[in-house]
C-alpha cells in the first residue's frame, strides 16, 4: 500500500538517495544542474514556502514531490510542482499517485492552477499522468544533458492544469 505524507526539510535525507541515483540523468526530466549538492537540493525541494511530500511503500521512500507557488507576489495563486520516482518503483503508478495528490493538495491550499514551467517536449507521460495541457508553442530553451549533448537545446513546453472554480478568461 502506498502512503503519501508531508515531510519537513529535516527529513530531506529520505529523498536524497533518489536524486543521487538520478544524478547521471538529471536534466532529462528535472531542469536542474547535475551534481547539485544535497544542501542546495534540500533548500529547493523542501524549504518554505515549498512543501515536500514522500510516497512510502512498506516503509521505503519510493517517490517524492514538492509543491510551491510558481512566482512570488502576483503569481502566488499558481502552483508549481516537481516529482521524482525511484528507478525500481517506476511504471507502478507512483508518479500518477504523486501527481493526483499534488493536484488535490494544491487545490486545498487555495491555488487556482498548477503550472509546469519546463517540461521536455518528449515528456508525454507528464501530460498523460497529470492531465496538464500544453500552453503555447514549444520553447527552444533547455540545454540537453551530457548524455544528449549532440542534440544541443531541446524543446520545452509550459504546461498547466486549471484547479480553481469556473474557467479562466480566454486569452485575447
Amino acid at each position: 500500500m502506498l502512503r503519501i505524507r508531508e515531510i519537513t526539510s529535516d527529513e530531506f535525507s529520505l529523498v536524497w538517495p533518489i536524486f543521487q541515483d538520478r544524478s547521471s540523468r538529471v536534466g532529462t526530466r528535472l531542469c536542474t544542474r547535475r551534481r547539485r549538492p544535497s544542501r542546495k537540493r534540500r533548500r529547493i525541494w523542501s524549504a518554505p514556502p515549498t512543501r515536500a511530500f514522500v510516497a512510502e511503500r512498506d516503509g521505503v521512500v519510493v517517490g517524492s514531490y514538492m509543491l510551491r507557488p510558481n512566482q512570488p507576489g502576483l503569481g502566488d495563486h499558481v502552483a508549481n510542482a516537481g516529482y521524482v520516482v525511484a528507478p525500481e518503483a517506476r511504471n507502478q503508478g507512483i508518479a500518477r499517485a504523486l501527481c493526483q495528490h499534488s493536484l488535490a493538495t494544491a487545490a486545498e491550499a487555495g491555488f487556482t492552477a498548477m503550472q509546469f514551467n519546463f517540461s521536455g517536449r518528449d515528456e508525454r507521460r507528464a501530460r498523460c499522468i497529470c492531465g496538464h495541457r500544453a500552453d503555447s508553442r514549444p520553447l527552444v530553451a533547455f540545454p540537453a544533458p551530457s548524455v544528449m549533448r549532440q542534440l544541443g537545446l531541446v524543446d520545452v513546453l509550459v504546461m498547466y492544469r486549471w484547479l480553481g472554480p469556473g474557467k479562466p478568461s480566454p486569452r485575447p
